[in-house]
């Protein structure tokens, strides 16, 4: 085995380590922080008999950690990177016919196995800080297992981490052994400072980090959410730091390599470095003279909805592990101190470990990936967690409305092409597009821009960017003009100068959903997929009336734009997907019908005016429906037309379904049917008059069952002075009768209705029309409570007639005559 010339905490374990992947081809090793993994594992593996000469790749899941790897396992060689260590991101390539171990960002690895899945010269694939669990991890792992099972059974591979569960990925590689180093921790001291909520969180972590150096020695590592929060924590420290020998250093994907290597470089004799940086800093580098962590708590994820297809930057609480990497990062070296800006009692709120990208992520770029392996159903690969199935349906869809798949989920010609460009689905299809118009040149920067984060600086508009990244002459500027170049060359387009102006229509071949309105106050908008987004009302674009969106972050309900570009009304017209036409509404608020002329651009309404009301049978039914949603009740029904419904009620109810249900529900349901035929010429509820009632109820009422209702159900009963009085049928307990009791008088048998099957409850009334009683057995009341009602009604009214036997008595209407 290779000897070095100082120990590491992995030296341990390097023995079970190689003797694992001489016994099989997989291995998972899980070491701490500081372990040496990460820079010594490959240069041990390369020695191994079944590496025979052939390369390793380490996989990291950021440039800045794969070219810090790279140059310490090379100056443990005493070489320089592109030797026997080389390197391999996007924008540098160093390697050589001498390189060995090719350290590579996972995302690389994507591109190198669809390339050439037998991995031709490639011993063994080691998956560093696999615990990050990026949607590239997984999507490459993937791959190697379905490489090694069907075409490379003797490919080793080892995923690496410092906080994995190692069992449940040794289960996903067959059971494969955990070699597991306990590493050298120094001890870290946490102390838990809280933070006040109210105040933004840089000011919190500014005053940490002011304490921290007052209280400790060492440079400082601090951890916050995103660039924004680091560039506003930056300008705060700056004015209040007033240490000479302290050094302020931002580190955040979007700076320049060289400027990420200063970051992390050592703080210069006598000095002290505040390095401000975001989750890059967690895992796979050791920043020298850090001993104190200011830790947020916090961190910037993107978060996929498949409803909607949109992508947003959200920040949340960081997971226990993440938690755990970040504090170890203060005793790499030495003693540390952890400064955590949370109580103490609510790490055990955190999340275990961070969510996987995999369930949380934009899936295209995986599906047309799988297509391109050859497997249409990413589902017939192993993953550790599979993807969703929501996520994988959309991505599906994305990628057949752009003719990338077929039906049956394999790669069209089309599809082929985008998946040459090695962009996301969206933009390559946007540059492919482009160039087929002429504009392939704007659209590979557009590309570039959103790809490579900072380019063109960070303000919001699109269009600012492209003309500053094509006037910037930077290193990595000019790197990416040329990947933009051969992006350009791949869809078949040809350099030209379009016009950053066309930002926004080319953009909008990308994301034809994000195409946004201006709504209310300045700064609103609504997309096209119906989602809310906001920029600040002060924002050079905010007053724009249409902005295509390229990234939003925040909140689903809060989301706020961070990059968009304007698009003309003009532009959007030449978009496929626009449509004029003529609609008709119920409007709620008037209870009538109003005709609009609509532009619109798939469901974005571009422009309205009032057009001319077609009173057809179209708005008759779009009325009876609008009137059905507001309530059946807003009908103007008459007394008769009510009292028709409750005495067919009636009957359903006696004799059952023969009769048609008229309750307000049942008509609301059935509105278009029975209703609209009679609202022809009609407007509004206000123009609707109870003649056109009358001819709905008899659609609904035929002639056969009138005749029945009249007879089973009559409207009125006749009492024996030939008095009509109204049946309720809508009373409680059943159809109902208000009579005076003199108009009662001589009948014998009780009144009922349905054939006699129904009798008729009687509320039995004082000559003043007060009630008395409420019987259903009339022949019972004269035999029974009557003689009490005579007793106290005869006193009460003396006029009245009050005979003891009021079967054989005359039934009247009147007083008694004067003088009896």
């Amino acid at each position: 085995m290779r000897a070095f010339d100082h120990a590491l905490p992995i030296d341990d374990v390097l023995a079970d380590l190689t003797a694992a992947l001489q016994s099989g081809p997989n291995a998972v090793l899980v070491a701490p922080p500081g372990a040496g993994k990460t820079t010594r594992v490959p240069l041990v593996l390369m020695d191994e008999p079944w590496a025979d000469g052939r390369r390793i790749l380490v996989l990291e899941p950021r440039r800045l950690a794969a070219r810090a790897a790279a140059a310490r396992m090379a100056a443990t060689l005493g070489e320089r990177v592109g030797e026997t260590v080389g390197l391999r991101v996007r924008l540098e390539s160093r390697v050589s016919a001498r390189t060995r171990v090719e350290v590579i960002t996972e995302g690389v690895f994507s591109r190198m196995i669809l390339d050439d899945p037998g991995l031709d010269g490639v011993a063994a694939v080691l998956f560093d800080e696999f615990h990050e669990r990026s949607l590239d991890a997984d999507q490459g792992l993937a791959f190697a297992l379905d490489a090694q099972a069907g075409l490379r059974e003797d490919l080793r591979l080892l995923p690496m981490s410092a906080t994995l569960d190692g069992a449940r990925v040794a289960a996903l590689l067959g059971q494969a052994p955990v070699v597991e180093s306990l590493g050298r921790a120094f001890p870290v001291e946490t102390r838990h400072r809280g933070r006040d909520p109210r105040r933004r969180i840089e000011e919190e972590v500014a005053d940490a980090v002011l304490r921290a150096l007052v209280e400790e020695a060492g440079s400082v590592l601090v951890f916050l959410p995103g660039q924004g929060e680091i560039l506003r924590c930056e300008r705060l420290l700056a004015e209040r730091i007033r240490d000479p020998a302290v050094d302020i250093a931002p580190l955040y994907g979007a700076m320049e390599g060289r400027e990420q290597d200063r970051a992390v470089a050592p703080a210069p004799a006598g000095r002290r470095k505040v390095v401000l940086a975001t989750s890059i800093a967690e895992t796979s580098l050791t920043i020298e003279g850090v001993r104190v962590v200011v830790d947020s708590g916090l961190a910037r994820v993107p978060r996929y909805e498949p409803d909607i297809g949109i992508t947003r930057l959200e920040t949340v609480r960081v997971s226990r592990a993440a938690a755990d990497q970040r504090r170890g990062r203060a005793g790499r070296t030495e003693p540390g101190v952890c400064y955590r800006l949370w109580e103490e009692a609510a790490t055990g709120a955190l999340e275990p470990f961070a969510k996987p990208e995999i369930l949380a992520a934009d899936l295209s770029p995986l599906m047309i990936d799988c297509a391109a392996w050859g497997v249409p159903d990413p589902l017939r690969l192993r993953w550790l967690d599979p993807p969703p199935g929501p996520a994988l349906a959309e991505a599906r869809a994305l990628l057949r409305d752009i003719e990338a798949i077929d039906g049956d989920g394999r790669l069209t010609e089309a599809g082929r092409r985008l998946s040459a460009l090695a962009l996301p689905p969206r933009l390559a299809r946007m540059v492919v597009a482009a160039a087929a118009a002429g504009e392939g040149d704007l659209a590979a920067d557009i590309a570039a821009v959103l790809a490579e984060r900072g380019l063109g600086g960070e303000g919001t508009d699109l269009a600012e960017r492209v003309e500053r990244f094509r006037r910037d002459r930077g290193k990595r500027a000019e790197d990416m003009r040329r990947l933009a170049a051969g992006w350009l060359r791949a869809a078949g387009g040809r350099r030209g100068a379009t016009d950053p102006a066309r930002s926004g229509a080319v953009l909008a071949l990308a994301y034809p959903d994000r195409v946004a309105a201006a709504r209310g106050r300045p700064g609103a908008f609504t997309m096209e997929n119906g989602r809310g987004a906001g920029l600040e009302p002060h924002d050079r674009l905010a007053r724009e009336p249409f902005l295509v969106v390229a990234e939003v972050a925040g909140s689903a309900q809060a989301a706020r734009i961070l990059l968009a570009a304007p698009i003309a009304a003009g532009e959007i017209e030449a978009l496929p997907g626009l449509v004029s036409a003529t609609e008709t509404l119920f409007d709620e608020a008037s209870a009538g019908l109003r005709a609009r002329s609509v532009t619109r651009y798939r469901r974005l309404v571009l422009a309205e005016r009032t057009a001319p009301l077609a009173l057809d049978a179209e708005a008759a039914a779009m009325l009876a429906a609008g009137i059905a949603r507001l309530g059946i009740a807003r009908l103007p029904w008459t007394r008769a037309q009510d009292q028709l419904r409750e005495r067919a009620a009636f009957l359903r109810a006696a004799e059952g379904e023969d009769w048609p249900d008229l309750s307000d529900a049942a008509l609301a349901a059935g509105a278009r049917d029975w209703l609209a035929p009679h609202l022809l010429g009609r407007r509004s509820l206000a123009d609707i008059r109870a003649d056109d009632l009358d001819g709905a109820l008899a659609t609904l009422l035929p002639w056969s069952l009138r005749r029945r209702l009249d007879a089973e159900a009559p409207t009125h009963f006749e009492a024996p002075t030939g008095s009509n009085f109204a049946i309720d049928y809508g009373a409680e307990g059943g159809p109902a009768v208000s009579v005076r009791v003199q108009e009662l008088f001589g009948l014998a048998r009780h009144p009922a209705i349905a054939g006699g099957t129904v009798a008729l409850t009687l509320h039995l009334l004082s000559p003043a029309h007060r009630p008395v009683q409420v019987t259903r057995d009339l022949p019972g009341f004269w035999k029974g409570s009557y003689a009490a009602v005579r007793t106290e009604m005869k006193g009460r009214y003396p006029k009245h007639p009050w005979p003891e036997d009021p079967l054989a008595a005359a039934p009247t209407t009147r007083a008694k005559p004067r003088g009896t």
